[in-house]
């Protein structure tokens, strides 16, 4: 019990899958300047990344491994991937529609984001039972979710901030601020071996 929850905080802070990593970069920097969508787009990937991972395990463990078809992995992993984030899609339109349209575009994105790919393929490379494989995946779109809320939240004090030059305000500076929240979460690195 106890690795598991070294596992859980090491994939939320030490191994943060956006600031260490440097997975899923672009729903971060393309959803960011408003919290409520920023919390809706996490709050998806979250739904997402621990559903693939139950899903890719189950894949990998019993239907390419005993078929000897491991090579196929990326391609099989896609696939259930691109079907879960179709129905995340459906669910949001349904249950939130205003949230849907805020996330436009990002939402079928979430299928390319290559976060939830990345952890499959982890979970996959680490040998990882079925447990650890849904305790780092949690952690992880939890590590997510906090990376891009906490961006949201910056983002949206600094747009507000007349001292910012014209030429640094936008992109710019939300580079700068991720540089920062990434040099920041390194201070978590010593914590778990």
């Amino acid at each position: 019990m106890s690795n598991l929850l070294l596992l859980f905080i090491s994939s939320i802070f030490v191994n943060n899958i956006l600031l260490s990593r440097f997975l899923g970069c672009c729903p971060f920097m393309g959803v960011s300047s408003k919290s409520e969508t920023a919390r809706g787009m996490g709050a998806a990937v979250v739904f997402v990344i621990v559903l693939a991972s139950l899903m890719t395990w189950i894949t990998y463990n019993f239907l390419l491994v005993p078929l000897g078809l491991e090579y196929l992995y990326t391609l099989s992993f896609i696939l259930v991937i691109a079907a879960l984030v179709q129905f995340v899609e459906l669910a949001l339109k349904k249950l939130n529609p205003v949230l849907y349209k805020s996330l436009g575009i990002f939402l079928p994105l979430i299928t390319t984001n290559c976060a939830v790919l990345g952890v499959a393929v982890l979970n996959m490379n680490e040998n990882y039972t079925l447990m650890q494989s849904l305790t780092n995946a949690l952690g992880s779109s939890l590590g997510f979710l906090l990376a891009i809320s906490l961006m949201a939240g910056i983002r949206e004090r600094i747009e507000n901030n007349a001292g910012i030059p014209k030429s640094l305000r936008g992109l710019p500076m939300a580079l700068i601020t991720a540089g920062l929240m990434s040099i920041a979460f390194m201070g978590f690195s010593n914590m778990i071996k």
